[in-house]
């Protein structure tokens, strides 16, 4: 009879953890060189040697993929003839291993989540707990299957209580458009249909752990009906032409997962959740013979080609651009940034908010007017680094605070990641500024033009505080101009044109 030993379970998740923080899986990183390969658009192209060159740098430096380092969610599936040698029960064990992992002194990960949600919304300050999902099967051995969910793809999450009668193919496709690019494409797609609305949801979650292999499925050909359905999803998703971060590409998906389970006569439960392009997960087994032990991937997968700065990119130093020069920028330009930035993103909107309601000044050495805002919560550093992992989150969030930044504040420029929303549009209009991105998943590659890191003002909200950035050639591409004109919406019209006449 197969025993397991407290420690060697927390250690197994601890070091799961640590593994998926800068790891992707042979399959993800074989699927992203192959879209790669076959992009068409330059600035999906560009966005996906990004995110390769980002994954390799994370691989080869043992650091974070990406500053979201994600909520953790666990599946444990747990023989029933298994013996626990333990004092604590699973999710305790499970939370112990979250909590070594993510405060890890050689390779801290971002302490995310916040308690008491719907009040003060306080951080843990270690990333616990976990959601954990137990399931008792045969036999005497541990299946563990473990992710790390950032935000942004997690925030996408769409439920539909269809009719049996409805169409699943058509409500996912009038369901992609509407997530944005927030959720960092191309990735997978997990689809769960039938049960219960919380069982398709968890199906949709747990499909996320298969491996990637829509292009075998499609090369031997359909075998049942849902190998048909997720063929014609991968197809006809793609065929958007949303593409890498929205930009308008070939690729949006780079596979469609499905999982099903019975249901009642009257109901269709259709849950989609997508994986973005962290792509944190690992699955292994325990046999009561110590800690897992994890293999790294194959470090000759990554393409040969890296990412490097564009020869027709422009060098912009922020130090000296002053609000008139935005209107020389074109959408879709290429620009590389040096100079000072400040970061904020949702807390430190909220508390310079309540500042201006309340008619009170701003924190002492805080001055937004003609500043650029770059919205990312970092990792922590370590070593001789400046900042750890430093991608933007998504911009969307901060919509509704746009006038606030742009008309009382001052501010001249916005760093993040995909679309605005219409209302922001019309503010960056009126106020005839700009937006740009920074590419999601390319944390660690973005961090190494940070050169300096100063914290300015609210420390007591951590991650999310306000710092001033000093970076040189830090790469973004201009989403929005000052006449309000969006990349994300032209970029899409372009490539579904292209691909609908194909």
């Amino acid at each position: 009879m197969t025993t397991i030993k407290k420690i060697d379970f927390i250690d197994s998740v601890a070091n799961a953890l640590q593994f998926i923080s800068y790891y992707h899986s042979e399959d993800f990183i074989l699927a992203m060189s192959r879209a790669l390969e076959i992009e068409r658009s330059p600035e999906a192209k560009d966005a996906i040697l990004q995110i390769l060159t980002n994954s390799k740098l994370a691989a080869y430096g043992n650091r974070p993929i990406c500053q979201d380092t994600g909520i953790v969610t666990v599946f444990v599936k747990q023989g029933m003839d298994l013996k626990w040698d333990s004092d604590k029960t699973i999710e305790e064990m499970v939370n112990c291993g979250v909590r070594n992992a993510y405060l890890d002194e050689i390779n801290p990960l971002r302490a995310s989540i916040v308690k008491n949600p719907i009040s003060e919304r306080i951080n843990t300050k270690d990333n616990s707990p976990a959601v954990v999902h137990i399931n008792l099967v045969p036999g005497d051995s541990l299946d563990i299957s473990i992710a790390a969910k950032g935000a942004g793809s997690e925030n996408k999450a769409v439920l539909g209580m269809l009719n049996p009668s409805d169409s699943i193919v058509d409500f996912i496709l009038d369901e992609i458009p509407k997530m944005g690019a927030g959720w960092c494409p191309p990735g997978v797609l997990g689809v769960g249909i039938g049960g219960t609305a919380d069982k398709a949801m968890v199906m949709a979650k747990e499909s996320l752990f298969e491996s990637i292999d829509i292009q075998e499925l499609i090369k031997k050909g359909p075998s049942n009906k849902i190998e048909s359905l997720r063929v014609e999803l991968y197809e006809k998703i793609n065929h958007l032409g949303i593409g890498a971060q929205g930009l308008g590409g070939l690729t949006t998906v780079l596979d469609v997962k499905i999982k099903d389970y019975p249901t009642h006569a009257a109901s269709l439960p259709v849950a989609i959740i997508p994986n973005c392009a962290a792509n944190r997960h690992v699955h292994f087994r325990m046999r009561g013979d110590g800690a897992v032990k994890l293999k790294p991937p194959n470090l000759e997968l990554w393409p040969k080609t890296e990412w490097s700065p564009k020869e027709t990119s422009t060098r912009v130093n922020l130090d000296t651009l002053q609000k008139k020069d935005l209107e020389n920028f074109t959408l879709g330009q290429s620009l590389l940034l040096s100079g000072k930035i400040l970061t904020a993103r949702d807390a430190a909107h909220k508390k310079l908010k309540e500042l201006k309601d309340n008619n009170q000044p701003l924190p002492d050495g805080l001055d937004l007017k003609n500043r650029f805002i770059y919205y990312v919560g970092p990792v922590d550093p370590v070593g001789n680094e400046v900042i750890g992992p430093a991608g933007p989150t998504t911009s969307s969030r901060m919509d509704k605070y746009s006038s606030l930044m742009l008309e009382d504040y001052g501010v001249i420029g916005m760093i993040g990641k995909a679309e605005r929303g219409k209302a922001a549009l019309e503010s960056i209009k009126k106020n005839k500024v700009v937006y740009l991105i920074a590419i999601g998943g390319a944390a660690y590659l973005i961090s190494q033009a940070i050169k300096s890191s100063k914290l300015i003002a609210f420390p007591e909200l951590g991650m999310e505080a306000i710092y001033e950035f000093e970076v040189k050639d830090m790469p973004v591409t201009l989403a929005a101009n000052t006449d309000g004109d969006s990349l994300h919406e032209e970029g899409v019209k372009k490539w579904n044109a292209v691909l609908m006449k194909n």
